[in-house]
């Protein structure tokens, strides 16, 4: 969880948010193309309000994400795409046919499909959108703190990346 002297400021959330380019990292599947911003991963999710009981391996599903942006920061669309579950990838977990193994492939063609792509810092607005009853975005989040002081960050689901002051564009998980 995020330390409490990061998440309490008197720094109001920014309208753009910046996300700090690492190799290497959560982040680094980031940057700047010809008509803008993009921010891609290979991440797994569970649907939203989905109860961790036995059969879980069939729900959590790992995605390939692009998130697209102008270069302003405001969100265009998306390119999101289930290469399986994670039982699937427990069956055949080094086969070239495994799930990870598709899911790589398919983020690696999205990233060559955007003309004139460097990987840098990028700083979108927030959005959200529900696919297959998860939720991505990069979503305003609240709450208080044990004296009741309040708490604000930016969150990127379903990374779980979150984003606070000095907003520097490093994140926490």
């Amino acid at each position: 969880m995020f330390p409490l002297s990061r998440m309490v400021s008197a720094m109001a959330v920014p309208e753009v948010i910046p996300i700090a380019y690492e190799p290497r990292h959560r982040t680094e599947s980031i940057g700047r193309y010809a008509e803008g911003q993009f921010l891609a991963s290979v991440t797994y999710a569970f649907p939203q309000g989905f109860r961790l009981d036995d059969g879980w391996e069939e729900h959590k599903r790992l995605y390939t994400v692009l998130h697209t942006f102008d270069a302003d920061g405001h969100y265009r669309d998306s390119d999101i795409w289930c290469a399986g579950t994670w039982a699937e990838q427990q069956r055949d977990p080094h086969g070239d046919d495994s799930v990870l193994t598709r899911a790589r492939v398919r983020l690696a063609t999205l990233l060559r499909s955007l003309p004139r792509r460097s990987y840098t810092d990028i700083a979108v607005r927030p959005f959200r959108i529900t696919y297959e009853g998860v939720l991505f975005g990069l979503v305003i989040r609240e709450d208080k703190d044990e004296d009741g002081a309040p708490e604000t960050w930016a969150e990127l689901y379903p990374d779980r990346l979150a984003f606070a002051a000095p907003w520097d564009g490093t994140y926490d998980t």
